[in-house]
């Protein structure tokens, strides 16, 4: 039987354990700006989402250029994978119910029914991983590069 390949899996296997992305946005005036973020799985769309308050700095550059990057971190077992896409702002009860987590009431102590939780939906579009045995960082193939300027 062969195997298929299944980018969204890899993707899930390369982050899987990773708690926080460094989540990279773009002001508006051009300058990159760096932030953790809670992640969670990569999902079978290809999406990642986020909870964020939406009076932030972060989803100011969103609505004023979606695109950003994604970057995760694991010393000890030596990955590290870098995810650029498209974010959308979502205001959608039933799947921040769906994302919700204990450990989100740290930063939002309210709750799901805090007004200004908001979701960002990173739609992956391009992801790279570390391969240490070769030194260099590799393209994951399977996800759209359509569209990621613009």
């Amino acid at each position: 039987m062969a195997h298929t390949y299944d980018p969204v899996a890899k993707l899930n296997e390369l982050i899987k354990g990773i708690d926080f992305a460094m989540l990279t946005t773009i002001r508006s005036d051009g300058s990159l700006h760096s932030r953790p973020m809670a992640t969670q799985d990569v999902d079978a769309d290809g999406v990642i989402w986020f909870f964020s308050d939406s009076n932030t700095q972060k989803v100011e550059a969103i609505r004023t250029d979606p695109r950003v990057n994604l970057a995760y971190s694991d010393v000890g077992s030596q990955r590290y994978v870098s995810v650029a896409g498209r974010c959308e702002l979502v205001r959608d009860q039933g799947k921040a119910k769906q994302l919700w987590s204990p450990l989100y009431r740290t930063w939002f102590p309210k709750g799901l029914e805090d007004p200004n939780l908001i979701l960002l939906k990173v739609h992956v579009q391009e992801a790279e991983y570390w391969h240490a045995p070769e030194g260099r960082m590799v393209q994951l193939p399977g996800f759209a590069k359509a569209g990621l300027a613009g």
